[in-house]
């Protein structure tokens, strides 16, 4: 039997990148001791890998397909094929920014300070790149980690990844610039995706977990209206294209039911009640399929 192998990102994306899936209905089990999670799909087997090398190892085709961020496949230099973009983190769900930071009190002001200084960072490749774009000549190292504690003593300024900015304010820290902005991507191996069965799998998890980052923050709301006011219940409720009607055994009333961003019930409640709807039922979706 053909079996895809599916790499879920090891580290900060692993517990988001395992909730994902369940929601998308694929039950992802992992055992601590192993970095051979468990699958409740025969067609695939998962393994454990660090974002950091997850393009590698999907150009090279031990994995057929991964997810790993757009910064790693440009830092690898990976010939892979980005099947879809995944708007997620391990906070929110916001595009992450690598930044070049410098301490606060450095007189260090823009990148052009930055000639002849050394530069700490895990995204060596792009960051000697980001410097000759800006005509500079600097000592760029690779940090095995704690970049953000390295300034001043052992760099002048670190090129690191950011969600929410917290972990470089603490450590007092000044962003300068945006190196580069990232997403997670759905990557899959080119030779792999010439073979029928590992291309309709990957199309279709490409497909489930893009529904459900579609349906976060959205609900589904469903009531009763009388058919005289249908008119006035459908100009309050906003929907993805418009909401379903479906007729009722009682001929004067139809069931409406739609998808709306779940901050906007709060706000529309009272006035689907005074419009007329009846039984209004707020429920939680898992996907929202397109």
């Amino acid at each position: 039997m053909p079996v895809l192998q599916l790499g879920i990102p090891k580290g900060s994306l692993q517990q988001s990148t395992i909730e994902m899936f369940s929601k998308a209905g694929y039950k992802i089990t992992v055992d601590p001791r192993s970095y051979y999670p468990a699958i409740d799909d025969d067609e695939i087997e998962c393994m454990l890998i660090r974002s950091q090398e997850m393009a590698r190892y999907v150009e090279e085709g031990v994995l057929d397909v991964g997810l790993t961020g757009r910064d790693w496949i440009e830092e690898t230099g990976a010939d892979v094929l980005e099947v879809a973009e995944l708007i997620y983190g391990k906070v929110g769900r916001k595009p992450l920014r690598w930044v070049l930071a410098v301490p606060e009190d450095s007189n260090i002001k823009s990148v052009k300070d930055l000639e002849g200084k050394r530069v700490a960072t895990e995204v060596v490749s792009m960051t000697t790149r980001y410097l000759k774009k800006h005509g500079v000549k600097a000592l760029v190292e690779f940090s095995w980690g704690a970049t953000e504690v390295k300034p001043p003593r052992l760099a002048d300024a670190i090129v690191e990844i950011t969600e929410t900015g917290a972990s470089l304010q603490a450590n007092r820290l000044r962003v300068l610039d945006t190196v580069c902005t990232t997403t997670t991507r759905l990557i899959a191996n080119k030779q792999s995706w010439e073979d029928d069965f590992k291309r309709q799998k990957i199309q279709r998890i490409a497909l489930l977990l893009k529904s459900v980052l579609r349906a976060e923050n959205k609900v589904g709301l469903m009531m009763n209206v009388r058919r005289k006011d249908i008119e006035k219940v459908v100009n309050i409720v906003p929907a993805l294209r418009r909401p379903t009607v479906s007729p009722l055994f009682d001929p004067e009333w139809v069931a409406l039911n739609t998808v709306v961003e779940e901050k906007v019930v709060r706000q529309i409640i009272s006035e689907l009640l005074a419009a007329g709807a009846e039984g209004i039922i707020e429920y939680a979706l898992n996907k929202v399929v397109e």
